[in-house]
């Protein structure tokens, strides 16, 4: 007869639920790796390490040790950090405080731009990233590094293009809308381009009051003077030719026992009267003045300094002649007091002489009376000559009398001897 087996006393309770803790802690241990209060437990030795064994704990300072870090097992820690959620992979209970919350970002206004050519894509930004540490296992709090600082994604930002400038529309360009009447510039302009026609325009060209020279003819002089205190007597001679657009003056006055002296002048005739080329001046020698319009220079022979040529120029003998067709064109525009002024050049200067107009009235002279107009040049500087000349408008206002006063009290008469 097979006996009957007993059935097994049902388990206990409290065994069930040691023997689920344990298991549940050996889950724990293996998913949490060995505790560090694991190793301090009363009366357990240390559990044996295969990388670095743990000396034992000193406990030469009496009361409760704190393990020294060589003691604690080595915590691996993953080098790659990643930024996501905290809540995604931090359990509830190991979450950091969150940190202080920063005020949003303020969207700056679109900057309205010209249209470019696109950009390549750019990585997003993250507003507020959270730096989370993949690490399985975590050392203690009283001797953890320092946390790391939160890594923070920057968006690139784009280059801002400089808008230009709008500027305004510029005033409408008049059109011409019939051929009779052209637009008409603004009078600033007229002004500058006179200003700018009148500066190119050659010196021969400028306006100059009209002139009349006289015709060829002779004149005969007789000569009174004194030289250093000496009175002399001499006879003097102009001989005036115009023909073909030109002119030639040749004045001769001779003195017995002393020579004589020759004045010469040659050039062009124009509207505006004498335009000299060369004027000499010969007594022992021969000095001349040379008249380059195309330079506006007049040079001399005797290396004197050139001087500029001045429109309506006239040397020291082709003025008494120029004068005389100023007035024969208009002798109404010199009355009395007006005044005549011009460039005249010798043998070695050029300076400007200035003749004040007289009265008319009647002179004696060796030919005879006659009806003269009285020209007198106003001595400009200390040394300046005075020069007198008595014009005849009977005569094509040719001059009648010519008296030259030096500044040493040098003087000069010559007059008309007979009628030509």
């Amino acid at each position: 007869m097979t006996p009957q087996r007993t059935p097994a006393p049902a388990p206990r309770w409290p065994t069930l639920v040691a023997l689920i803790a344990a298991v549940s802690g050996v889950h724990l241990a293996l998913l949490l790796g060995p505790l560090p209060w694991t190793s301090m437990a009363a009366g357990s030795p240390p559990a044996p390490s295969t990388t670095n064994p743990a000396p034992s704990p000193d406990r030469s300072g009496g009361g409760s040790a704190v393990p020294p870090a060589s003691i604690l097992p080595t915590a691996r820690v993953s080098t790659v950090r990643w930024i996501v959620p905290a809540v995604a992979l931090e359990p509830a209970a190991t979450r950091a405080p969150p940190a202080s919350p920063r005020p949003p970002r303020q969207a700056r206004p679109a900057t309205p731009k010209p249209p470019t050519p696109a950009a390549p894509p750019q990585v997003a930004a993250v507003e507020e990233p959270v730096v989370v540490a993949a690490a399985r296992d975590e050392a203690p709090a009283d001797t953890a590094s320092p946390p790391a600082e939160p890594v923070a994604l920057v968006e690139p930002v784009e280059p801002v293009e400089p808008v230009e400038p709008v500027e305004p529309d510029a005033a409408p360009v008049p059109t011409q809308t019939s051929q009779e009447e052209p637009p008409t510039a603004p009078d600033d302009e007229l002004l500058a381009a006179a200003a700018v026609k009148k500066r190119a325009a050659p010196a021969a060209t400028r306006a100059l009051p009209p002139a009349q020279p006289p015709a060829s003819t002779r004149l005969d002089y007789t000569v009174t003077g004194r030289i250093k205190g000496i009175a002399y007597n001499a006879e003097g001679q102009l001989d005036w030719t115009l023909a073909d657009g030109r002119y030639s003056a040749r004045m001769e006055m001779k003195v017995f026992l002393l020579g004589s002296r020759v004045q010469t002048s040659t050039g062009r005739v124009g509207p505006a009267g004498l335009i000299p080329e060369r004027f000499a001046d010969r007594s022992r020698s021969e000095k001349a003045a040379h008249f380059d319009a195309g330079q506006s220079r007049i040079r001399f022979s005797n290396n004197a300094p050139e001087a500029v040529l001045l429109p309506g120029a006239q040397d020291r003998l082709s003025l008494f002649l120029q004068i005389a067709g100023l007035l024969q064109a208009r002798p109404q525009a010199y009355a009395s007091g007006q005044t005549i002024e011009m460039q005249v050049a010798g043998t070695g200067d050029a300076d400007i002489w200035r003749f004040k107009v007289g009265d008319e009235y009647t002179l004696t002279l060796p030919a005879g009376e006659m009806r003269v107009r009285q020209l007198v040049r106003l001595p400009r500087k200390e040394f300046d000559s005075t020069v007198e000349m008595w014009l005849a408008p009977d005569l094509q206002h040719l001059p009648v009398r010519l008296r030259v006063t030096q500044a040493n009290g040098d003087v000069a008469d010559q007059q008309l001897r007979q009628m030509p």
